[in-house]
């Protein structure tokens, strides 16, 4: 059973006090935890992970940097499964800067993906609001609040409370990574490879076309959404993920997202190797 929780409107002279310790520490590693202090009396949730998406380089995880309270689901994330993931996917597209509940975000099939019954189901939330944040023209931060069944979705005058404050958080934030960028990206590594591994996935077996709607499965999309987005039948598209299954000797799409990841730790050995 949902729990009665309300927030009541910020008392400005609280607000203003939370505002400025936020901003004296700004420049120091514990920023992002502050940061989840602060969040939380605007909105509630259950977890929070703060990540940076930096061009050619892995998801970069800010916070929480205790690794008790990183869960296997955010391991397996940040190692692979963030190809997949819609708000990745969003920002890879351009996504303009701004807040978005992870369901304005994902393709209509989202939860019949793989990506969805094999990581993202383990993080057990029914609604994530994603503060978007670009940092500098090649990396985009995005604080991520996810919320349980105990509390549901997010409210009307919680969202509002988060978008009303949006721009100081967006600036406070950026200017965090100013000082900080260079002790977290130093320790990641090159993601540009496994970019390549999704783009490769299947090459010399399936045709260009079928490989553009596989890569289109595994993120997620109908057969509605791929007729749409290739601007072909649905007819095709369906005969497109017959020849699919017929040419990787697979039946479920489970059996093709265990292929990619195989694919995946395959191309990972081989770049160590070389």
């Amino acid at each position: 059973m949902q729990k009665n929780i309300t927030l009541e409107h910020p008392n400005i002279s609280e607000l203003i006090r939370d505002l400025a310790t936020l901003t004296n520490y700004v420049r120091v590693p514990s920023f992002p935890a502050m940061l989840d202090v602060f969040l939380s009396k605007l909105c509630h949730f259950d977890t929070i992970t703060i990540i940076t998406y930096k061009k050619a380089l892995k998801p970069i995880l800010i916070h929480p940097q205790d690794p008790a309270q990183q869960s296997a689901a955010l391991r397996f994330y940040l190692s692979k499964a963030y190809l997949l993931d819609p708000v990745f996917n969003g920002i890879q597209q351009g996504i303009l800067p701004g807040i978005y509940r992870l369901v304005d975000l994902s393709p209509d099939s989202f939860e019949d993906t793989e990506y969805y019954q094999t990581c993202y189901r383990d993080f057990d939330l029914v609604d994530e609001i994603n503060l978007i944040i670009p940092l500098n023209k090649d990396t985009t931060c995005a604080i991520s609040l996810g919320r349980k069944k105990a509390i549901g979705s997010i409210r009307r005058t919680e969202l509002n409370h988060l978008k009303s404050l949006f721009p100081m958080v967006d600036a406070l934030v950026s200017q965090f990574w100013l000082s900080q960028e260079s002790e977290y990206v130093e320790e990641t590594t090159s993601s540009g490879p496994l970019n390549y591994a999704l783009k490769t996935f299947a090459r010399g077996v399936l045709t260009n076309r079928e490989q553009e709607v596989l890569e289109l499965l595994l993120r997620g999309h109908s057969s509605k959404s791929i007729a749409d987005l290739l601007e072909i039948s649905a007819g095709t598209v369906k005969v497109h993920r017959k020849n699919i299954h017929s040419r990787l000797n697979t039946s479920t799409q489970s059996e093709i997202f265990t292929l990619f990841l195989t694919h995946l730790d395959h191309h990972d050995e081989t770049r160590r190797a070389s």
